[in-house]
């Protein structure tokens, strides 16, 4: 991915760098050849060059770009279990998928962490970004998934002949695990995404309550995944599943719903980081009745709801770690609304604006293991930035719009915001 040449000065906005300190209230940035040079109080910035760019923020907000940490580019308006792998060909999903990554960029995600992909396509999808022949956020790639036979995501049954191909690995047995492992090793893939547990989405057969894997499965991908230098996360929510990944030595949990003590001491001394997904919950809960959800599943949701808000305060008041995000392209939790996220958090589970932004930036870096690179507005990093119409501390959800995004950056050039779709129509001018 190119990065900008020459100056870019932010200016007259509230800074809040993404570290967890607290916000600047008069702050200025500085980019240099695409990396943050200064970012710290106006009073204390050195002088920027006359011809630097100038980008008023209005008396807004500037904060790190946001991370995705639970991204499925290739979900599209799921409302059934068949959308999910034989509704459309890989064709029209990698274009589905690629507009998708457009729409993460405009929403100011600057980077995001696959949770999962349809026939690896983000795998090629990370390419395009990179090769700046597609806009989208920096990548981190899952390809398929691993699920055991049986487990929540093998739902066609043997008499359709037509399995789960595009969507996942299916194992039975450590053997398996590691044959799996190995599959994806091939592909390019940098994070192997497994199923632990099942999901209220399937009261009957893998409820929240049910293991999908075994131990003995779980260490296998693990210590396979990690010889080949991938990462291992899963969808964990009974709280078993939970301590199983924990002991495997899993990298991050995604929900990680129903964290006992035990569990929590276990999470603390590894670090690992929990992406909890809340807002899949509550939009399954809200909107479920309208759109014909059975309502043993919207009780499931519910009852995960309140565990997972429960485990994600004691991560929070603990000392733990947690990214922000998760399973957008439902037709009830579409793509575009990934913001919500960061409001429900701050609104509903009483994280501080501060707090839930750190989440949302520099943890979803630290995720993504590009730390060093990108995630807060530091000296050295790249200048990823979001420039918005808003004082977020008083209102989070101005993130919910991109209509009050003044400028998107990544790498130094306003990729989205106002300036971008100025910039555009002086080039048509111009032509």
């Amino acid at each position: 991915m190119q990065h900008a040449t020459g100056m870019t000065r932010i200016a007259n906005g509230k800074l809040i760098d993404g570290t967890g300190a607290s916000s600047v209230s008069d702050a200025v940035v500085l980019i240099e050849n695409g990396r943050i040079s200064y970012a710290g109080p106006a009073k204390g910035a050195p002088p920027a060059d006359p011809a630097a760019e100038q980008i008023d923020a209005l008396g807004g907000t500037i904060l790190p770009g946001l991370v995705e940490a639970h991204y499925h580019p290739t979900y599209f308006n799921v409302a059934a279990l068949e959308d999910l792998d034989i509704k459309y060909p890989v064709e029209y999903v990698s274009l589905l998928a690629a507009a998708n990554a457009r729409l993460a960029l405009e929403c100011g995600y600057t980077a995001a962490r696959s949770g999962g992909c349809l026939f690896n396509i983000d795998v090629w999808l990370k390419k395009a970004i990179e090769e700046d022949v597609a806009p989208g956020p920096r990548l981190a790639t899952s390809g398929r998934e691993i699920c055991g036979v049986g487990g929540l995501m093998d739902w066609n049954p043997d008499y359709r002949k037509i399995g789960m191909e595009g969507l996942v690995l299916l194992i039975n047995g450590p053997d398996e695990g590691r044959a799996a492992v190995r599959t994806l090793v091939k592909d390019g893939v940098e994070w192997v995404k497994t199923y632990p547990t099942g999901d209220a989405a399937a009261p009957d057969t893998n409820d929240h309550h049910t293991l999908c894997m075994t131990q003995e499965e779980m260490n296998a991908v693990v210590v396979t995944a990690h010889n080949h230098k991938m990462k291992v996360t899963g969808h964990c929510r009974a709280t078993e599943g939970i301590k199983n990944a924990l002991r495997a030595g899993y990298d991050t949990l995604e929900h990680g719903t129903f964290m006992d003590d035990e569990a929590l001491e276990m999470l603390l001394a590894r670090d690992t980081p929990v992406i909890p997904a809340l807002q899949f919950e509550h939009a399954s809960v809200t909107k479920g009745p309208e759109i014909g959800m059975p309502q043993a599943v919207i009780d499931g949701h519910q009852e995960t709801l309140e565990g997972g808000v429960e485990s994600a305060l004691k991560i929070l008041k603990a000392g733990g770690r947690l990214g922000m995000g998760g399973d957008y392209g439902f037709a009830w939790n579409p793509h575009g609304t990934y913001a919500k996220e960061l409001s429900f958090f701050v609104e509903h589970v009483g994280f501080s604006v501060v707090d839930t932004i750190k989440c949302a930036t520099k943890t979803g870096a630290e995720i993504m293991g590009r730390a060093e690179e990108f995630g807060t507005l530091e000296a050295g990093k790249l200048a990823d930035v979001l420039v918005v119409d808003a004082d977020l501390e008083e209102n989070i959800t101005a993130l919910e719009d991109a209509e009050n995004f003044i400028a998107v950056v990544q790498g130094g050039f306003v990729k989205s915001g106002r300036l971008a779709q100025h910039q555009s129509a002086i080039r048509g001018v111009v032509q």
